[in-house]
């Protein structure tokens, strides 16, 4: 009983060292353009310390003048190496953690028109992409179901990059 007690703990002390120093990339890939090669439409940074940094994707480079946006026409085939590149190349930020969510993953977890309200309070009103985010998420409740769901469905992906 001791022994578990101690790895357990362990385990804990180690996941959250971990979490504290992660820097955690997310990606909003936009699959209504083009399955085969969706477009990312919206990103963001996260780390304990700093909080959420949204980013606009067409805005973040790598030393090629390649934007996030495009990721997936790279020919190297390695998107999510790309994107921790031009994160690193633009922000010199060095994330370690990729969260990757598309449509599918933004209506259940957000609502089917979380991507719409976006749009209109970033293009209809002239808000900057961080504050239409924002604005949007305070009208749009987390479905935290929708989470679990599009994590079994692979509408959401978690993974060290």
């Amino acid at each position: 009983m001791r022994k578990s007690s101690i790895v357990l703990l362990l385990i804990i002390i180690i996941l959250f060292l971990f979490v504290s120093t992660a820097n955690v990339l997310f990606l909003a890939e936009d699959t209504s353009e083009s399955i085969q090669e969706p477009g990312v439409d919206m990103a963001a940074l996260w780390s304990l310390s700093d909080g959420f940094r949204w980013i606009y994707p067409g805005s973040s480079v790598n030393a090629e003048g390649s934007t996030l946006h495009n990721i997936f026409l790279f020919q190297n085939n390695d998107p999510y190496g790309d994107a921790k590149d031009i994160i690193e190349y633009t922000y010199h930020v060095s994330p370690n953690v990729c969260v990757v969510i598309n449509n599918n993953a933004s209506d259940r977890i957000f609502g089917s028109d979380m991507i719409g309200s976006i749009r209109e309070n970033n293009w209809g009103e002239g808000q900057s992409r961080g504050n239409a985010i924002d604005e949007s998420l305070s009208t749009h409740s987390i479905n935290f179901i929708g989470v679990i769901e599009s994590l079994l469905t692979g509408d959401m992906k978690i993974f060290l990059i």
